[in-house]
């Protein structure tokens, strides 16, 4: 936990690939955070695919930093694409190791939702499944505003970079809404 007045947010992107447009929105969002609030990007290219008997032996070593990494932060934010209406394996997958018994690092966590994707649709389907994820591991995500990056190839560059306007403002938004919350949480 960071001390108070700061914010400390961990990031995860639900996409592996090197030129995803979920990882360059949250590396927009390390950009466009506010005063207060600091961002660490997770790597879960690493977490294996889960198995019961392999977490009865315990935690693999990039599990455990990924939970480790969620304990120490704050505030978490997902982003993540659409994939058949819903939320991509891998991000599935890292929520679901990380969330095993004991202490599940999630509970009473401040998280964003944002989404990018090349349809017109902007992953409303995949963060509204991540959102119930959310409520049954008790962590408690903004409302206001929703980060839903339609037609995702016309508004990063070649190099990754976030070059919409609209989307920065937007970002930058989401940034501050969640940092005040995390903070209004904090206050109790």
């Amino acid at each position: 936990m960071s001390q108070s007045g700061q914010v400390k947010a961990l990031a995860v992107s639900g996409s592996l690939r090197k030129g995803s447009f979920n990882t360059a929105a949250l590396r927009a969002a390390v950009e466009l955070a506010p005063d207060g609030m600091s961002v660490e990007i997770a790597d879960i290219s690493q977490i294996p695919i889960y198995n019961e008997d392999v977490r009865q032996q315990g935690f693999p070593a990039p599990v455990q930093k990924f939970r480790e990494q969620i304990l120490a932060a704050d505030a978490l934010i997902f982003a993540t694409p659409e994939y058949n209406y819903s939320v991509p394996g891998v991000l599935k997958n890292a929520i679901d190791w990380a969330s095993r018994p004991p202490d599940q690092p999630f509970n009473g966590k401040p998280v964003g939702i944002m989404g990018a994707t090349p349809s017109l649709w902007g992953t409303a389907r995949a963060q509204y499944h991540l959102r119930q994820s959310c409520v049954f591991l008790n962590m408690l995500p903004i409302n206001k505003p929703e980060v839903l990056i339609a037609q995702a190839a016309a508004k990063f560059n070649d190099q990754g970079q976030l070059t919409d306007a609209t989307t920065r403002d937007v970002i930058r938004q989401f940034m501050t809404a969640l940092r005040d919350w995390t903070l209004r949480l904090r206050a109790g």
